[in-house]
């Protein structure tokens, strides 16, 4: 199956190719997870924002285009074909951004949007907790509403990109005699407020992608609730559809790294085996066959349709086949993946990519718990 595009969607892919031959940064930026990489990132964004690129599926009066769905999938085509920067924002222009549409007020649209769009608040994720992985439903920690402020306390953790974080959305427990997923508020809060402390956690590589976020009294104000109290639920599924099913991971991110294996395998032909050579074109359908099906979700969100508990099949596919062409690669290069020079820069960047790639797998909601969801929700089968 082939995708035939329009005369005026292959021109508006040339016009997003022209922008970023003339914009992307001369030179590569460092490790987002760092303090001085964190920035340069930001920086991006608003250079992004500049050509109203930060979400082009937004609103122009937020910073986007109005274009649809199929447009921004392009969009994302043409950013992974220029190898550009990894969003350092994508928590809100992916995750947040689209709840805030679906749900947030009017005043909130404007007050959260634009800056998240021109990078000025990048915003973590506070969903885990030490008792709470990806079991949301049993988050502890208590929003209490007094004098219109939620006093927040307890502790987030694995929160993505709070080491350096601007802002983090999450669920609190607002009912305190609530249970499982009832009782529970999606709240925004600033992480420079009185009360809050974050404390960075190391990844493999050493660097600070996640942190663990410490409440102790914070207040937090009352019209920094999305929806209505005790409908957090409701709105972090939305969230996490956005997530697992579509924005968080667009196809074109897979189908470049697959075009960079074969690439690879084709450099070492000669000494790769045939179980190889069948890896490289199962990775290559594979990522093909996922791009098909994202635009087959977004042509049914166009025309009115939702995602639903069928978002945690697309979770599973990615993470699996992005672990299973990372590893691949290793295994063409050898002993080589492990040299971190200036002469096997390419080895080097596998190899980072394979240690995150376990990670994929655990973040959005880890893949047993989705294996669940498919088997009570799709299947019907009993708890």
């Amino acid at each position: 199956m082939k995708i035939n595009f329009t005369e005026e969607q292959n021109t508006f892919r040339q016009e997003i190719r022209s922008w970023l031959e003339l914009n992307l940064p001369k030179n590569k930026l460092q490790s987002l997870d760092t303090k001085e990489g964190f920035e340069q990132h930001r920086e991006w964004e608003k250079t992004l924002n500049s050509g109203n690129w930060s979400m082009v599926t937004w609103p122009k009066e937020y910073g986007g285009r109005a274009l649809n769905l199929i447009e921004w999938l392009i969009f994302e085509e043409e950013y992974y074909r220029a190898e550009a920067p990894t969003r350092v924002n994508q928590n809100g222009v992916f995750l947040l951004g689209p709840t805030l549409m679906e749900y947030g007020t009017d005043v909130q649209k404007n007050k959260f949007l634009n800056a998240m769009a021109t990078g000025d608040h990048v915003w973590a994720q506070g969903w885990s907790e030490p008792g709470a992985g990806s079991d949301m439903a049993a988050i502890r920690t208590t929003a209490v509403l007094e004098d219109g402020f939620f006093v927040i306390n307890g502790q987030k953790t694995w929160s993505s990109r709070a080491a350096y974080a601007d802002w983090t959305f999450g669920l609190f427990r607002t009912d305190l005699e609530s249970e499982r997923h009832h009782g529970l508020s999606f709240i925004l809060a600033p992480l420079d407020l009185p009360g809050i402390t974050v404390r960075p956690i190391p990844q493999l590589d050493g660097e600070p992608g996640f942190a663990e976020i410490y409440f102790d009294d914070v207040k937090v104000p009352a019209e920094n609730l999305i929806g209505g109290e005790g409908e957090g639920w409701k709105i972090a599924m939305a969230t996490a559809g956005f997530e697992r099913g579509l924005m968080l991971r667009s196809p074109a991110r897979f189908q470049q790294t697959a075009a960079k294996l074969l690439s690879l395998y084709l450099e070492n032909e000669s000494t790769c085996s045939p179980a190889i050579q069948a890896k490289i074109v199962d990775a290559w359908a594979q990522s093909e066959s996922y791009a098909l099906s994202i635009y087959h979700t977004a042509s049914k969100l166009m025309d009115g349709g939702s995602i639903g508990s069928e978002s945690s099949l697309g979770k599973i596919f990615w993470s699996e086949l992005d672990y299973m062409m990372h590893e691949t690669a290793l295994k063409i290069l050898g002993a080589n993946a492990e040299l971190d020079t200036e002469e096997h820069q390419d080895a080097a960047q596998w190899i980072k990519g394979f240690m995150f790639s376990y990670a994929g797998p655990i973040y959005a909601g880890t893949n047993e718990i989705q294996k669940n969801i498919i088997a009570e929700r799709l299947l019907g089968l009993p708890r």
